[in-house]
C-alpha cells in the first residue's frame, strides 16, 4: 500500500473507531494518526499471534480497514484510560 492508501485507511479506521468508542474528536490529522498507528499495532500483533506473513494487510481492502479499526479502537481506549485528550487544553489558566 502506498502512503495515500495508508492515510485513507487510517482516516476511515480512526473515524469508525472514534464513533464506536465514543472518544472526543481529535481533528482530521489526529484521527488519521490514530488509525494508522492502530493499524500498525494490530497488524504487528496479528503477525506475532499467528506467526504467518499476512499479505491481506498490504492491500487496500476491508481486511485492512478492519484490522486498523480494531487497533485504532484499542489505541483510543488506552488513550481514554490514560486521560489524554490529544494535547488540547479546555481553558486558559491565568
Amino acid at each position: 500500500m502506498g502512503i495515500v492508501a495508508w492515510c485513507v485507511v487510517g482516516l476511515l479506521a480512526g473515524g469508525l473507531a472514534r464513533r464506536a468508542v465514543g472518544a472526543p474528536k481529535r481533528g482530521c490529522m489526529g484521527t488519521m494518526v490514530v488509525g494508522v498507528l492502530g493499524g500498525l499495532v494490530a497488524g504487528a500483533l496479528w503477525r506475532l499471534a499467528t506467526g504467518t506473513s499476512v499479505d491481506t494487510f498490504d492491500d487496500f481492502d476491508l481486511g485492512s480497514i478492519f484490522v486498523a479499526f480494531v487497533g485504532a479502537a484499542g489505541l483510543l481506549l488506552v488513550l481514554e484510560a490514560v486521560g489524554t485528550d490529544g494535547g488540547r487544553r479546555r481553558g486558559r489558566r491565568r
